[in-house]
């Protein structure tokens, strides 16, 4: 998985379908700082870009702690460990399975 490449921690993947009305999957991983952040979000664009993916939407920036790439069938978050501990985006998937 490209997030594992860059070595991100905490990578989460939810199967939401049934549950959103946004996307299949959430993905959900915590980078080390801004420019890891940024490495990190890199390798998910070329890796889906790979696979002949490309991102509907992007919000935020690595300096902010919380960057959302939305790849329609599935939203990848990715943050800084201080965003991800305020903003417990996790606990909107309770009822999800996670893969």
């Amino acid at each position: 998985m490209a997030l594992e490449n860059k070595i991100a921690k905490d990578i989460c993947v939810w199967d939401v379908r049934g549950i959103s009305s946004i996307t299949e999957y959430y993905v959900v991983a915590t980078g080390t700082s801004g420019p890891h952040l940024k490495a990190l979000l890199s390798e998910v664009q070329r890796h889906m870009k790979d696979l002949g993916v490309s991102s509907y939407r992007a919000s935020g920036t690595p300096d902010s702690g919380w960057v959302v790439l939305d790849f329609v069938h599935a939203v990848v978050h990715v943050f800084a460990p201080e965003a991800r501990g305020y903003y417990a985006i996790e606990t909107l998937w309770k009822d999800a399975k996670q893969i």
